[in-house]
């Protein structure tokens, strides 16, 4: 466990599937799977992230696990507040200070989901709560410059939202925001091999397909993985193969509405950054954009470079963070 003095500045990037804390000089000191296991007749917490999320679809009855955030938003805000509790403690210790923190939002929500953050961070003892919409987070944290005049387009894909925005001059131009990404291609993966196999799946083994055999793009060489689940018919556990072309007619539905909203964000941009955009290329970013072939279904349907950034999952934290650097300059315009 981490134990600091004073209170300290943390980034953190609140994702639907995982939370990531970025302390001030100390880079990433967090990464766990947003998930809560709660005893349903006390209220209270037993598990937060990494045992938490083992305990996903094989708990008793009085016990649920829960992703307290679904598609980017907060769902059950007495769980979130008490999860950013469990993590906020975990990051500083006995602090004596309360910590000051920043959070990164999806690009569209609405006025009463950011007070539902800002309510749950102070809640579980912040100073001040700082937000930055996600994608520019994104971008600061893959290195780009976005303070020039000058179009940078960022697709974040994370794990209930994708952000994608043009933006020029420290702001967002263009963006949007839609609620297809990580999870949204392990349900279309559950709903494929339960309509194509007749076989019922986790998503916890829906994920490990998509990780490990999905791709968007045909693949030169067909590879494929053993899967386990309740076979509809007999209700018995079964084993069946599953091959990586099953998962491209599984997951191009989902990849092509991600594809549109790339289309759509570009359309509405002002024709001067269009033109710097074809220069530079876009970035992708966030967990999603690591789905085989995603970038070169981009690419060709836009015919436009695609980039995947270096540390594609830590992007929005590392950006975050770096833009708490620069809070005491904020603290002068009082954002909030």
């Amino acid at each position: 466990m981490f134990k600091f003095g004073l209170g300290q500045d943390i980034g953190i990037d609140l994702g639907t599937a995982t939370v990531i804390a970025y302390v001030k000089g100390k880079g990433i000191v967090l990464r766990e799977p947003s998930v809560v296991a709660v005893d349903n007749n006390t209220g209270e917490v037993l598990a937060v992230g990494h045992d938490a999320r083992r305990m996903l679809g094989r708990t008793p009855g009085n016990i649920v696990a829960t992703r307290p955030l679904r598609e980017g938003v907060i769902s059950d805000y007495t769980v979130t507040e008490k999860m950013l509790k469990y993590f906020i403690n975990k990051v500083c210790g006995k602090f004596i200070f309360s910590p000051r923190i920043m959070i990164c939002i999806p690009s569209r929500v609405t006025e009463v989901e950011k007070k539902a953050v800002i309510d749950a961070a102070s809640q579980a003892g912040a100073r001040r709560v700082y937000l930055i919409e996600e994608p520019i987070a994104a971008a600061i944290g893959a290195g780009i410059d976005i303070s020039k005049p000058s179009g940078n387009m960022v697709v974040d894909i994370g794990g209930g939202t994708t952000d994608i925005a043009v933006i020029s001059l420290g702001g967002s131009v263009v963006s949007t925001s839609l609620k297809v990404a990580g999870d949204k291609f392990d349900e279309s993966i559950a709903k494929y091999i339960k309509k194509k196999h007749n076989i019922m799946i986790g998503e916890r083994t829906a994920e490990d397909l998509k990780v490990n055999i999905g791709c968007v793009y045909p693949k030169i060489q067909d590879t494929e993985m053993d899967v386990r689940g309740r076979d509809l018919v007999t209700g018995l556990p079964t084993t069946i193969t599953v091959h990586s072309s099953e998962m491209l007619e599984a997951l191009i539905e989902p990849a092509m509405m991600i594809v549109d909203s790339v289309h759509s964000v570009l359309e509405r941009t002002p024709p001067e950054l269009v033109a710097d955009i074809s220069d530079k290329g876009i970035y992708m970013t966030g967990g999603g954009s690591l789905l085989d072939g995603l970038d070169k279904l981009i690419q060709e349907k836009t015919g436009i470079n695609v980039m995947i950034a270096q540390d594609t999952v830590s992007c929005v934290a590392i950006g975050t963070g770096k833009a708490l650097e620069n809070l005491d300059a904020l603290e002068g315009k009082g954002r909030r």
